[in-house]
């Protein structure tokens, strides 16, 4: 494992997006039963005000009877990016967002992960390597 990257040009040029198998899904949900059902299917999890969200694989969503209309691609940015790293999210929503590409990034310890809409997958990989490229 290399060392937490905290420069933000670094970062940016290490990035090395890769698009991740699976489609996903946003939903969020008041009911503590229903969160400890989906919660160990759950890539990831969050303790809002308004209640819980959960990003489960589409599958999943689809068993429970979620909505699935928006279905997300995830993108990991590869670099081991420091959590006091900065400029990283903004380049990368930047980008993105002069393609007209919607994205939520999700900041884990290791990697920063980028949902974008599914139809837009291949092309928002595109635009983040070009944009690693730049540096």
């Amino acid at each position: 494992m290399s060392s937490p990257v905290r420069d933000g040009k670094a970062m940016i040029s290490g990035m090395s997006p890769e698009l991740n198998r699976g489609r996903f899904v946003f939903c969020t949900s008041n009911d503590r039963a229903f969160f400890l059902r989906c919660a160990n299917e759950a890539i990831a999890t969050y303790r809002e005000e308004e209640g819980m969200s959960l990003i489960l694989p589409v599958e999943t969503a689809e068993r429970h009877g979620l909505d699935t209309s928006l279905t997300m691609a995830c993108i990991t940015l590869t670099v081991t990016s420091s959590l006091e790293g900065i400029g990283l999210t903004a380049a990368v929503a930047e980008a993105l967002a002069m393609a007209n590409i919607p994205c939520n990034v999700v900041a884990a310890y290791h990697h920063d992960h980028v949902f974008v809409p599914a139809y837009l997958a291949q092309e928002a990989l595109d635009v983040l390597r070009k944009r690693a490229a730049k540096g």
